[in-house]
């Protein structure tokens, strides 16, 4: 039986038609453009100090939080944008969360109902990407255990660094995420081998 269910082992994309109805305000201004830093110690410590303030402002509701995305893994290039998962009950009534997060100067940028319900909110100085998930969404577990093989697999994230240095450098802002498509499914395959093989 694979370690993981077909739920999680799929990345799941909108359509062009959910896509274009995602953005509930103008983009933020940092995705205009795509600068690729080296790894800094501080991307921890500002996780570490927003995961504090959500605990505080959200209390029970906060059913998981977590940092993930390239900020999460030591030693890895990446924007300079901490990524934080949030998993409360259900992120279908806003009201329940978003406006105790725009207390916190949170702005809600996308909202994707199709992607395991899905919801985006940046910070005012938009070095933070908050990712609101359901519980039980299977996106918070693959991008847990992106980060965690990409901590223990220096080829993989040196292959990782390499291809979003080259793709910062040639490819728009707008097309840089999905161009990173190809070698995010070929380290995930890898990931869901070595699972299956470990029984």
């Amino acid at each position: 039986m694979p370690a993981y269910s077909e739920d999680v082992r799929q990345r799941l994309l909108g359509t062009p038609e959910q896509d274009a109805t995602r953005l509930v305000r103008e983009p933020p201004h940092g995705w205009r453009t795509v600068v690729i830093e080296d790894y800094d110690p501080a991307w921890a410590d500002r996780f570490d100090a927003v995961a504090a303030v959500l605990r505080d402002a959200l209390g029970a509701s906060v059913l998981g939080l977590e940092h993930v995305g390239s900020t999460s893994v030591p030693g890895l290039a990446a924007k300079a944008i901490v990524d934080v998962d949030l998993v409360i009950a259900g992120t279908e009534d806003e009201s329940r969360y978003v406006p105790a997060l725009e207390k916190l100067g949170y702005i809600l940028v996308l909202r994707e109902p199709w992607w395991h319900g899905h919801r985006m909110l940046v910070d005012a100085d938009e070095d933070v990407h908050l990712h609101v998930w359901p519980q039980g969404s299977p996106e918070v577990i693959r991008h847990q255990l992106f980060r965690d093989w990409l901590r223990t697999h220096p080829e993989d994230r040196e292959l990782y660094a390499s291809t979003k240095q080259r793709l910062a450098r040639e490819a728009s802002a707008d097309d840089y995420g999905m161009a990173k498509s190809d070698v995010i499914d070929a380290i995930f395959a890898r990931i869901f081998a070595a699972a299956d093989t470990a029984g």
